[in-house]
């Protein structure tokens, strides 16, 4: 079994969790936390599943190299590059298999109802969560 965390950077840090047990990832969390606070979660999923299980899928915005929106927006995307950036070097600290993950191969943005269709998530969810769960949803570890 592997657990695969799906984290979609930002103010706002989406944040997925799914288990692999050989047939693609079955979301289990889909919620949106504090950078600080979806860092204590991938510990404590680590502490109770073993680190050797838990695979992070980390949306990477500097491998993007299109941006609309002007100045505002800009700070915006230098924020969410920042935050990939303490990701990867945190990952590589804790030792903490990750993989980021350009964001023209995720599905994101969408909406909450064809999210729902596509996953079959119930749960209330934000942009973040849904862009964070699409990471790993579905997803299969070769390890």
């Amino acid at each position: 079994m592997k657990i695969l965390v799906g984290i979609d950077t930002g103010v706002n840090t989406g944040f997925a969790v799914a288990v692999d047990e050989g047939k693609g990832g079955d979301l289990i969390q889909v919620i949106s936390l504090t950078i600080t606070q979806a860092m204590a979660r991938v510990i404590e999923l680590c502490e109770l599943y073993s680190k050797s299980q838990v695979y992070l899928y980390i949306e990477d915005p500097r491998k993007r190299t299109w941006f609309t929106g002007g100045r505002e927006k800009a700070q915006g995307v230098g924020s969410v590059k920042r935050d990939a950036q303490i990701w990867e070097n945190w990952c590589k600290e804790n030792k903490i298999k990750y993989t980021l993950v350009h964001p023209k191969d995720n599905c994101t943005k969408y909406k909450s109802d064809t999210f729902k269709k596509v996953t079959g998530w119930m749960g209330r969810t934000n942009e973040h969560a849904r862009d964070a769960a699409m990471l790993v949803h579905r997803r299969s570890v070769r390890a």
